[in-house]
């Protein structure tokens, strides 16, 4: 059985017990998070599309940790006019185990 979830603006195919990073959830690690966008459901070959969403279905997710992505680089430069500039971002995540999907 595996869902499609919209999780914070990102849709994912999700089973249960799967281990996923998401963007940073503001909650305490080894708490439950519950996901009700559920966008599509299959069951054993049952496919079950929602209207934008299946009725009824919800993920219940367990937050595991909070971590911080690979730094990525931004680098602007013009050339020949002396003008040059760094910036440096770090994006916030948080790892999540699937606990339940309820369908």
């Amino acid at each position: 059985m595996y869902v499609i979830v919209d999780i914070q603006g990102q849709q994912m195919k999700v089973e249960k017990d799967q281990k996923l990073f998401v963007h940073r959830i503001n909650a305490e690690n080894g708490s439950k998070v519950e996901f009700d966008k559920v966008l599509l459901v299959d069951n054993a070959g049952t496919v079950t599309v929602g209207t934008p969403t299946v009725e009824g279905a919800k993920v219940v997710v367990e937050i595991v940790s909070q971590a911080k992505g690979d730094k990525v680089l931004v680098f602007h430069k013009k050339r020949r006019k002396g003008y040059r500039k760094l910036n440096g971002h770090r994006q916030q995540f948080s790892e999540v185990i699937v606990k339940e999907i309820i369908a």
